[in-house]
């Protein structure tokens, strides 16, 4: 049974829409377009790649000071933390909390060249919506709270994490989760990330990625011919892994991303190397073809070590090594959740309809221990993700806003009831 019922959810948006510093911080989101657009100018011309986002972690914990939040700091990782504490409750308190959080990394690279520019209600740059968006939003909400004097029922952490993109793996929350003072008080967690003013992520596509390295002794072409090759044992193996049939229900798929290896054409190489992306949306699938591979490259090893002279001599034999370099949990928001619920009711209020979507976002981490999450849009459209030509128009961000600050409050009032 529902946490929320539809009608129930539906009527306490409709109230918390109807208060008066809640029409106070919609005015301040309809006042400031250009401010919210400067603010995202400014951080994408802000190198961040994973590991190397400290700058923009030093510009965002600037940005909470000057906004009014409390309790500003930078953990350990590298997490930067503001608060709206509750109106009612010590600033002491170990009760529940909602977090509102954004990724501060971006795929590229430290030497990119950046140079945002702004044309009305456009910004081109690397990174312009995937994450500006989200931490221009971030910000924005929390002016817009803060500036309407909003009285919130539990605390309201603004975070902007580091590690979400590619080899980050999610390092950011998973220090939240692990390590935070505030993990186990977490009752609802919303992720900003990029454009959109319907879409919501609330499947969360489970990933394992894998580095296979493959050595032995290497030699002339002809001289040495009859030692084991490793490019040849490698794709032994990722052929009889590229045989396994991709599944539709559950959705599993498997992709060789990179292969490489060798010296020269009439040289047996002494490396071969290759990175392999399992996903699906079940974490048995997940372990199936973890185990799967481990099992190919073993047998095409030995199979190969038998057929040549390295069956002679154990140091001239082929070597392989398996290392886990990325890991994402599955996970799904149930329909029954109160986020579930409130999510719903606010896109009904607005007259919106939910784009509900599975997506590898920082909500698969809580989502795969049960704590009610969702990626969602901050507001406007965006193109031309992960390349140079990267988009953001601004169109339709206000409502985008609107949406996930009801949502909050929504979660607020109802983490302070538990």
């Amino acid at each position: 049974m529902p946490l929320l019922s539809r009608s129930t959810a539906f009527t306490r948006v409709t109230a918390l829409a109807a208060q008066r510093p809640v029409h106070a911080a919609f005015a301040w989101l309809h006042r400031n377009p250009k401010r919210i657009m400067d603010w995202q100018a400014e951080v994408v011309a802000i190198p961040a790649p994973p590991h190397g986002e400290a700058a923009r972690s030093a510009w965002l914990a600037a940005r909470f000071t000057e906004a009014g939040l409390s309790s500003v700091e930078m953990d350990e990782a590298g997490n930067v933390f503001g608060t709206i504490p509750a109106a009612n409750l010590p600033r002491e308190s170990t009760g529940p909390v909602v977090l509102l959080s954004a990724h501060l990394d971006t795929v590229f690279p430290a030497a990119t060249r950046l140079d945002p520019v702004v044309d009305g209600d456009r910004l081109t740059a690397p990174g312009a919506c995937d994450n500006g968006a989200g931490l221009a939003g971030m910000l924005a909400l929390a002016h817009a709270l803060l500036q309407g004097r909003a009285e919130l029922p539990a605390p309201l952490v603004f975070i902007g994490n580091v590690g979400e993109e590619g080899e980050g793996d999610l390092r950011g929350v998973r220090h939240i989760y692990n390590h935070s003072p505030l993990a186990g008080r977490i009752a609802a967690h919303i992720v900003l990330d990029g454009a959109g003013t319907e879409t919501a992520v609330v499947q969360a596509l489970g990933s394992r990625r894998f580095k296979v390295n493959l050595s032995g002794p290497g030699g002339h072409s002809f001289t040495d011919a009859g030692r084991p090759n490793p490019i040849v044992a490698l794709a032994s193996a990722l052929a009889l892994l590229a045989e396994i049939p991709h599944i539709d229900e559950p959705r599993t798929t498997i992709n060789i991303g990179t292969i490489r290896g060798g010296t020269s054409v009439n040289s047996i190489p002494e490396e071969a190397q290759a990175t392999i992306d399992f996903r699906s949306t079940d974490t048995a699938r997940l372990v199936n073809l973890e185990v799967a591979l481990h099992r190919a490259v073993e047998d095409s090893v030995t199979h190969w070590n038998a057929r040549t002279n390295a069956a002679l001599s154990g140091r001239s034999a082929l070597r392989f090594s398996i290392v886990k370099i990325g890991e994402r949990p599955a996970g799904h928001l149930p329909a029954e959740s109160p986020l579930s619920e409130a999510l719903q009711a606010v896109d009904r209020h607005l007259g919106l309809r939910a784009d509900l979507r599975l997506g590898s976002t920082d909500a698969n981490l809580p989502l795969s221990l049960g704590v009610p999450a969702i990626s969602v849009g901050a507001g406007g459209e965006g193109g031309g993700a992960h390349t140079l030509g990267e988009w953001y128009c601004a169109r339709g961000r206000e409502i985008g806003l609107r949406r996930v600050l009801l949502l909050a409050l929504a979660m607020l009032g109802w983490a302070a009831a538990q």
